[in-house]
């Protein structure tokens, strides 16, 4: 069973989906007049993860991400560079594209372009306005917030109490203001001005305002009532709110079932911003570490909680990662030494026990509102007991020889660790090492060396390690140590096991 932490509802509850084996999912997407920042990649990792859990429990997820490609930031940029708007737009999704992929997150199976739905937005607004629930003022329409009783109940706020915060805003009775009937009602439609994007509606030329265009696209493409709508914590009020209300409203009938949010991000403990210089952008960050580091920072926190960002933290959990990585690198080599010859050496059946331990761990802390931080917990513990037995299979007791059944259970670790980490959107590699990266320099001083004739760089490194060993069974000395100075020159190094001579590429 799994249970999610409902915004609305306040509390974990049991997550019950509309349509039995099925969940259809929204999360708002950018706004593109920029590149994004980490704050934004956190909500999207976040909502990732989840959705790849959801998938890997058995679900078929529908997922829908948003872009809103026009709007006043997006005009605003696009003026003080003296381009079109839709220039401005075209340039930063694309870029947004690349920079989620680029952080590992799977892209929508739908990705609504606010300006590609401006008829689906059209035809709701002209629903509220036809249900008594907006006006029309001057080629603006106005959502009537005290037409919706439920308003303020994603947020938790009081309708009394927001429009008392507002009153002196009504009674200077200026701009915006004055054309509402109340000050808490919101645009869902903006008459043109000079210069704006514009496009033709009922109420003469204008633009969409901001709240409308995720009403109108989740109920197009998931239909209402969906199951969960994500986002940032910051979207909650007035955003949430807002979508909420006018869905509700125009249809009768509940808009999302569960409303998820994620925690806000800082950057060594203070708020993310521009003006105290510590405003990081995603691709800059994945500029000078790999995805995976970033994605392992983002997991040790809670979704919901907030998180504080810094490269300490960052180069850490990075660290842990490489401790995993290590551990699932020595597994797949201890795997390959096996032979029918040799004796066991370990209790196979307690290590494959704690594999099928860790992988019910994971579910169960992942099943309670996805605990990340716990999940990845429970694949540490594993990866400990591994490295454990990897020492009891290598130690002075120990075969020259792993025996099969002893490598089978090591195997069915390893696997079980690559397969959670997956589940969290972290991809381990199960080769011993990542051959595409040896330099080709090795090639030559194989040739010097071992007489190696061949252009494999993997091959290379077999030829020096074959000539190292004839080497040392013939107490040749010198030429042993050549072959091993020659591999360390190259960033290679050399680890004499029970097993045998095994090589590691530190780059």
């Amino acid at each position: 069973m799994i249970r999610l932490y409902d915004t609305r509802q306040r509390k974990k509850v049991e997550f019950q989906p509309v349509e039995e084996g099925k969940v259809r999912m929204y999360v708002c997407g950018p706004t593109v007049y920029n590149r994004i920042h980490i704050g934004n990649a956190r909500t999207f990792i976040s909502f990732d993860t989840i959705r790849r859990y959801l998938t890997w429990r058995g679900f078929e997820v529908t997922f829908v991400q948003n872009v809103t490609d026009v709007d006043d930031k997006i005009i605003k940029r696009a003026n003080e560079e003296g381009r079109e708007a839709a220039e401005v737009a075209a340039e930063y999704t694309a870029a947004f594209i690349d920079d989620m992929r680029a952080a590992g997150v799977l892209d929508p199976d739908v990705r609504p372009k606010a300006t590609e739905e401006i008829d689906t937005m059209i035809a709701l607004v002209q629903k509220l306005v036809d249900g008594g629930h907006a006006y029309a003022v001057e080629g603006d329409v106005y959502f009537d917030v005290r037409s919706f009783p439920g308003y303020g109940g994603l947020s938790g706020r009081d309708i009394d109490e927001m429009e008392s915060g507002h009153r002196e805003l009504r009674a200077e009775g200026t701009g915006v203001a004055e054309r509402k009937h109340d000050p808490l009602d919101f645009a869902l439609w903006k008459a043109a001005k000079p210069g704006e994007p514009s496009w033709d509606s009922p109420w003469g030329a204008g633009r969409p305002g901001w709240h409308i265009e995720c009403s109108a696209m989740s109920d197009k493409y998931l239909g209402l009532p969906f199951d969960i709508h994500g986002g940032g914590a910051d979207l909650v009020f007035p955003h949430h709110e807002n979508e909420r209300a006018q869905s509700e409203a125009a249809c009768g009938c509940t808009f999302a079932n569960y409303w998820m949010h994620s925690g806000m991000l800082q950057v060594n403990s203070e708020k993310m911003s521009k003006s105290l210089g510590n405003f990081l952008l995603l691709f800059e960050v994945l500029d000078s570490t790999r995805p995976e580091a970033l994605r392992m920072l983002m997991l040790q926190t809670h979704y919901r909680s907030p998180l504080d960002f810094s490269i300490e933290r960052l180069h850490e959990a990075d660290a842990a990662l490489i401790r995993i990585e290590n551990a699932v690198k020595n597994l797949t080599w201890l795997g390959a030494t096996a032979t029918a010859e040799a004796a066991s050496a370990l209790d196979t059946v307690s290590l494959r026990a704690l594999a099928a331990d860790a992988r019910e761990d994971f579910i169960g802390t992942m099943d309670d509102d996805f605990n990340a931080p716990a999940a990845l917990g429970a694949v540490f513990s594993l990866v400990g007991d591994a490295n454990s037995a990897a020492s009891t299979a290598t130690g002075d007791g120990a075969a020259g020889s792993l025996a099969i059944e002893d490598a089978e259970a090591l195997i069915a670790v390893r696997d079980t660790i690559v397969d959670l980490m997956a589940v969290l959107g972290i991809t381990i590699s199960t080769a011993a090492e990542d051959e595409t990266d040896y330099p080709t320099e090795v090639i030559p001083l194989a040739a010097e060396v071992a007489g190696y004739g061949g252009s494999d760089a993997a091959e290379a490194i077999e030829a020096l390690l074959e000539e190292r060993a004839r080497a040392r069974a013939e107490k040749d000395y010198a030429r042993s140590d050549v072959i091993r100075d020659g591999l360390a020159d190259l960033g290679f190094i050399i680890e004499d096991t029970p097993q045998g001579a095994r090589v590691s590429y530190q780059g």
